[in-house]
């Protein structure tokens, strides 16, 4: 077996462990198969030998698992929709398996395949704003100034739309986006202030690739990278969408390092300035991740107290934090860091801190 092969199909049963893990058995199913097929030099090896170069960041599995999905999602892959849930389906992996291959294939000859793969995993998880929430709510609560908001790696800022989603009791009652009550354990975040007193006077983002969540090709690419099996994350996301439409929020094609820089230059007076990410670091380049964490610092040293700043991250394990995902929040003036909690990587639970 070639090393590129073996390679990716180490990559492929690594996810497909993770798949398990989070909670989605149909695309485990299908991805530990691609992996066996791949080796062997069938219909996904020739769809992927294109990219098989790539670094484990690309996420090559999720990108194909994407393109087959949106194929199916878009009407193009009948018998494959036949058995994902997010299109009326069965779920069945046994049944999944042939029409996922039969669809490979066809999309390889026709050319598809290799336009779809060209593109990067785009994901914009609405859940992980069940779990930034009662950071907002504490800048808001703390500095008693509206709130301008910053988010880099925004992909379609879904997510700065927090406010118009509903948390157990808290937000818009009649909200497309229901998180229910996301909240285990003995402590809760204090949800004040009320909705109706939150005033947001500026939401933007940077992405390197932005989706526009208002365009049916925006919301079909959204859609796509969605496990067709996790039918909450589905809904939620599709909500989110209907809200984009509806509350502006726009997104600059721009790295975060420059373009944080650029948004931090001068104080901004009479408002509470949030930068925030979720599951972003990890994706920057090393030395830009290092100016754009330099551009937070240093526009936080150069705070007053009528123009505060904070950084709320959700960010994962490994090199980056501690075992569990984390929620931290830093303000300034001051650089007062504290852990607020840790939370499903998708925001299907937070567990606040005491």
């Amino acid at each position: 077996m070639s090393d590129r092969r073996a390679t990716l199909g180490r990559r492929f049963r690594g996810q497909a462990r993770a798949c398990a893990e989070l909670g989605s058995p149909l695309y485990a199913g299908l991805v530990a198969r691609a992996a066996d097929d791949l080796e062997r030099r069938g219909p996904v090896w020739d769809a992927l030998a294109p990219v098989a170069d790539l670094p484990g960041g690309a996420l090559v599995s999720l990108r194909f698992m994407g393109a087959t999905h949106r194929l199916a999602l878009s009407g193009r892959a009948p018998d494959l929709a036949a058995h994902y849930p997010s299109c009326g389906g069965d779920g069945d992996v046994d049944r999944a398996w042939p029409a996922l291959l039969a669809t490979t294939a066809e999309a390889t000859r026709s050319g598809e395949m290799a336009r779809l793969l060209a593109g990067g995993v785009q994901t914009n998880e609405v859940g992980r704003s069940a779990a930034l929430l009662g950071g907002f709510l504490a800048v808001a609560r703390t500095t008693g100034l509206p709130l301008a908001l910053l988010e880099i790696g925004a992909s379609a800022g879904l997510n700065l739309r927090w406010d118009h989603f509903r948390y157990a009791e808290w937000g818009p009652p009649d909200s497309p986006v229901d998180q229910g009550d996301p909240w285990i354990g003995d402590v809760r975040p204090l949800l004040a202030p009320p909705v109706d007193a939150v005033a947001v006077v500026e939401r933007r983002g940077c992405d390197l690739s932005p989706i526009d969540a208002t365009t049916p090709d925006g919301r079909l690419t959204l859609l796509s990278f969605v496990w067709p099996d996790m039918t909450r994350r589905f809904r939620l996301l599709e909500g989110a969408c209907r809200v984009a439409a509806a509350v502006p929020a726009p997104v600059d094609r721009a790295g975060a390092d420059t373009w944080l820089a650029d948004r931090l230059a001068a104080p901004a007076p009479g408002r509470a300035r949030v930068v925030f990410h979720s599951v972003v670091l990890q994706y920057l380049d090393p030395d830009a991740r290092r100016r754009a964490l330099d551009a937070i610092a240093g526009a936080g040293a150069a705070t007053t107290s009528d123009a505060p700043l904070a950084w709320l991250r959700l960010e994962p394990p490994g090199a980056l934090g501690p075992p569990d995902f984390e929620v931290r929040l830093t303000t300034w003036p001051g650089g007062d860091d504290r852990h607020l909690a840790v939370a499903h990587p998708h925001g299907q639970w937070v567990r606040w801190a005491p």
